[in-house]
């Protein structure tokens, strides 16, 4: 989470780099700052003709190249995005020689789910000299309380253990859900609420009547 908020902050700051790799096991944070380049270096005048999106299993690795090598139109830079980058598969090994030598006024993003890419390779190792690759892993089932806590907190909100526990136990450490379910209680608690079990009953339909945690203890 650290290094996503220095990336962000980098960002804002201006410090723009040509190239954002970013690649993981977690797509949460993949997904986060692909959506924050896409909505925040370029103006929305300077989108229309500036900004291309493409998808990996539409595209070749030669179309990223050449969509990479163009100049902007009355802007400081463009930004390409590849998401679901993973779907070029090894032909994505063929940047090689672009992230070498890559455009000043691109920013290209590659949005590299469920797998990474091989930090030997010298394409990877221009990565990291010229841009940021960024590893976003798989968070473990007794870290998620933490990084929950920790989410909230920077939204002026907190949750009671009992709370994050039901929602690890319906929702695993898929990040990506447990944050939209977040965001539907933060829609309707005031800020500064103390999220409950009874708040994840009434207002998602998970029961604390119905996990594990209470199951064991009618058992015992």
């Amino acid at each position: 989470m650290d290094e996503v908020l220095k990336i962000i902050n980098d960002i804002k700051a201006g410090n723009i780099k040509p190239i954002y790799f970013l690649m993981g096991d977690e797509p949460y944070y993949i997904d986060r700052l692909t959506d924050y380049i896409e909505n925040s270096i370029l103006t929305e005048e300077e989108k229309a003709f500036n900004q291309t999106v493409m998808y990996g299993r539409d595209v070749t690795i030669d179309d990223v190249i050449g969509a990479a090598k163009r100049y902007p139109m009355m802007a400081e830079r463009q930004v390409v995005i590849v998401k679901e980058a993973q779907d070029l598969g090894k032909a994505i090994e063929s940047i090689d020689s672009y992230v070498k030598n890559p455009m000043p006024t691109t920013v290209l993003v590659f949005s590299y789910k469920y797998k990474t890419i091989d930090r030997r390779k010298s394409y990877t190792k221009a990565i990291l000299e010229k841009g940021v690759l960024f590893e976003s892993k798989k968070m473990y089932e007794n870290q998620i309380g933490q990084w929950m806590s920790r989410v909230l907190q920077g939204r002026n909100y907190t949750i009671e253990p009992k709370a994050s526990a039901i929602l690890i136990e319906f929702l695993g450490s898929d990040l990506t859900k447990i944050s939209k379910e977040l965001e539907k209680l933060e829609i309707i608690l005031p800020k500064g609420t103390t999220i409950t079990p009874k708040h994840i009953e009434d207002n998602i339909g998970f029961s604390k009547d119905y996990n594990n945690f209470e199951f064991r203890k009618a058992i015992g």
